[in-house]
């Protein structure tokens, strides 16, 4: 008997057992005065438990038949007439909890490299992503796939790089469900989830200061600002066959980070030929800032100069009362030099952030897709990335930096000529110098290139 059977069945049941008290009724089924009604509720008393049992068992079962269509994806097995119908465009006959444990691999460090997570964040992030996932589907034709897989044929491409065909293949469904499942990740993540990259509040602000500060000894640091770069192939669409209609450009994406390597805040989309200050000054956050809209908590008087809330950046960026860059060409045993020094632990996070995001595989290499779509793979594995240090899950983080370069091609020295001998220069200079006396003595030598250390 199957449930909906067993449902009827005990919905009969009690509407008989119903029937019985109404034909029996107590003239008073409160009082307990004569013999009579004393009989009668008894045996109404004598029957509510069983009722109650009964009450108990049909809404168990009628849960049941309810659920008893979902949970049919994470049945050990298929029956040949189940598989018939109900996993059109999934792989028809294929176990859905088999399906993902078929790429799933048990070895913690291959599951790592397969979805850059250990196995229980993934979980954790499957059942967080779940409702979200498994809406708006095409509405003639449901995927029937799980969180689970949606997830994993999404992570996969995101973390491994591997193109849809193999991902299609490795997951047993097509490729136009693979892309469907990517797009989706991506869509929630950025859409749902951006908050994880949100520019702090004030007070949350304050602790990020609060770190710098004791890294290095100079206050009110707020981040550091860097661009990273990504490769991306894009298809002009001409139907002439050449290889000139494959042309490799790159995308630059302006980010902050604190000093344990969290985005505070990315924005992606630039053409990555832009140098960082141009691409700074076409910001949001620029405009932002220069309207007093973030960074405008009060300034702390140091030696009585009021520093007010910083970025730090490279040489590639403008020297201004809110952004904070190195001296060029210090004397040997300075202060200059020896803020340069400090200056350069303070940026080592964002350069580790950068070399992190592009251990991500499909950040690694040239994207083969729409300008817009490689926009959002940034933003999905920007979010990924704080989501993996909240879980205190390192498994995307980039241990070694290697030869990374403190500087790539974009980002060489900048000045701004309507800049010099101004009030604003003269102003970030006088705030620059009285941060460099109060930062710690370093020798970079004595420090190595991964801040975690």
């Amino acid at each position: 008997m199957n449930s909906r059977e067993l449902s009827a069945l005990l919905s009969t049941l009690i509407s008989e057992l119903l029937l019985i008290l109404l034909l029996f009724p107590s003239s008073n089924p409160f009082s307990i005065a004569d013999s009579s009604s004393t009989s009668t509720s008894s045996f109404c008393g004598n029957l509510f438990p069983l009722i109650h049992c009964f009450l108990s068992t049909a809404e168990i079962a009628t849960t049941f038949s309810f659920l008893s269509v979902p949970r049919k994806r994470k049945r050990t097995h298929f029956s040949e007439s189940d598989s018939t119908d109900e996993d059109n465009g999934a792989g028809a006959g294929v176990d859905e909890l088999d399906r993902v444990h078929s790429v799933m691999p048990q070895n913690p460090d291959s599951f790592k490299l397969c979805f850059k997570m250990t196995s229980s964040t993934f979980e954790w992030l499957s059942g967080l992503l779940e409702p979200l996932l498994e809406c708006r589907d095409p509405i003639d034709s449901p995927l029937n796939l799980s969180a689970e897989t949606r997830l994993g044929i999404g992570l996969f491409r995101l973390a491994t790089g591997a193109d849809f065909p193999e991902i299609s293949s490795r997951f047993q469904v097509s490729e136009s469900i693979t892309k469907f499942c990517v797009k989706q990740l991506c869509r929630v993540l950025c859409t749902n989830f951006r908050f994880w990259v949100g520019f702090p509040s004030p007070n949350e602000l304050e602790t990020v200061s609060t770190q710098f500060e004791n890294l290095t000894g100079m206050p009110n640091c707020c981040g550091i600002i860097d661009c990273a770069r990504f490769s991306v192939i894009r298809y002009d669409g001409s139907k002439s066959i050449s290889e000139d209609k494959f042309q490799e450009e790159s995308i630059a994406a302006q980010i902050i980070v604190d000093s344990s390597s969290r985005i505070l805040s990315i924005i992606a989309g630039f053409r990555g030929d832009k140098g960082d200050s141009r691409i700074l000054k076409s910001s949001t956050l620029y405009k932002d800032i220069q309207g007093g809209m973030v960074l405008n908590s009060e300034p702390i008087c140091v030696d009585g100069v009021d520093i007010p809330q910083y970025l730090v950046g490279d040489g590639g960026y403008p020297l201004l009362p809110w952004l904070v860059v190195p001296f060029v060409d210090p004397k040997a045993g300075s202060f200059e030099e020896n803020f340069n020094n400090a200056h350069h632990l303070m940026r080592l996070p964002a350069i580790k952030t950068i070399a992190s995001l592009k251990k991500w595989g499909v950040l690694s290499r040239p994207i083969e897709v729409e300008f817009k779509t490689a926009v959002a793979y940034i933003g999905a594995c920007s979010i990924l990335h704080n989501v993996l240090l909240m879980r205190e899950d390192y498994s995307a983080l980039c241990d070694e930096l290697g030869d990374y370069s403190l500087h790539d091609q974009n980002s060489q020295f900048y000045r701004d000529a309507s800049l010099e001998e101004s009030s604003i220069e003269k102003k970030a200079s006088e705030i620059r110098s009285v941060l460099a006396t109060r930062a710690r003595e370093f020798d970079t030598s004595d420090h190595p290139m991964d801040p975690g250390s």
